[in-house]
């Protein structure tokens, strides 16, 4: 019997690629979308989380694509693209940012604070208040805050998350010094294919599409979107390196109805010089 139950747990666990290390945002996002039966694969950079994927050296991913202070990461649409990876799902988490470091020190004996280049921007106006404090980019929310607690240093601050304190015994010395107090990060789970969930339960799409440069092109397709139901809730273009001043649209819709979208689809395929679909997923309820 108990071989039994152990077998069914280990099967059940999935391995889930994700930016960062424990304690990241990436890591939280993890855990409340798949729950706690998971491996993670830490990666130092977007690039590895795909590459993660693609090389089946993880089963799904957590990418975060867009930030309400900071705006979209536009990189990371390129990935998914490039990778012809899936959109499989999506999550917002609300962002607290956090001043922590090694027990027993005041904010004026920190010198330095490491954290994110996203996550150092979000906090600009609470250490505009402490000039001595140099910020200093690293590669993850918190990889800093693992280094104090293994070399036991000081003077030095990591920024991130409460779940990164708590994993390695620090001391948040100020919580919630994010800029704007509603920071919330949309992150997307991916897959290396696009079959999850059934179509009665799709609601939201990802799409990319490249126009012919005539007048009118990109109104005619949205005209398109409306005609057939389709609520528009992100656009974003990205530069196409090969063509001068072209661009691809990158663009997420929700819908009541997965034929509303089948239909759009049609038509944007014949309207449209490249038109993909990235994910069809149901939307998150925030």
């Amino acid at each position: 019997m108990q071989i039994g139950i152990f077998f069914c747990s280990y099967i059940m666990e999935i391995k889930v690629a994700i930016q960062g290390i424990q304690g990241s945002f990436h890591h939280q996002v993890a855990h409340r979308y798949f729950g706690e039966a998971i491996g993670l694969d830490e990666c130092v950079t977007f690039r590895d989380v795909a590459n993660s994927l693609k090389n089946n050296l993880s089963d799904k991913a957590i990418m975060a694509i867009e930030n309400s202070i900071a705006g979209a990461i536009l990189p990371n649409y390129a990935l998914i693209d490039s990778y012809d990876l899936h959109i499989i799902g999506e999550h917002f988490l609300d962002i607290h940012m956090n001043l922590m470091v090694f027990p027993g020190q005041t904010i004026e004996e920190i010198q330095e604070v490491h954290s994110h280049p996203i996550a150092l921007l979000q906090c600009a106006n609470f250490f505009s208040q402490y000039p001595h404090i140099k910020l200093v980019e690293s590669s993850d929310t918190a990889i800093a805050a693992k280094r104090i607690q293994e070399n036991q240093l000081k003077g030095i601050g990591a920024l991130g998350g409460p779940v990164a304190a708590e994993i390695y015994n620090l001391e948040i010395i100020a919580n919630g010094i994010h800029t704007v107090k509603s920071n919330k990060t949309r992150f997307v789970v991916l897959k290396a294919s696009n079959k999850e969930i059934p179509k009665d339960l799709i609601n939201k799409a990802s799409v990319k599409f490249e126009l012919d440069d005539t007048p009118g092109s990109l109104a005619t397709v949205l005209n398109v979107m409306n005609n057939c139901k389709l609520n528009l809730t992100k656009i974003q273009s990205l530069p196409i390196i090969e063509t001068p001043f072209t661009y691809a649209f990158f663009v997420d819709v929700v819908f009541e109805k997965y034929k509303h979208f089948e239909k759009a689809k049609k038509v944007m395929e014949i309207m449209t010089t490249h038109f993909k679909v990235l994910g069809e997923y149901e939307k998150s309820k925030q």
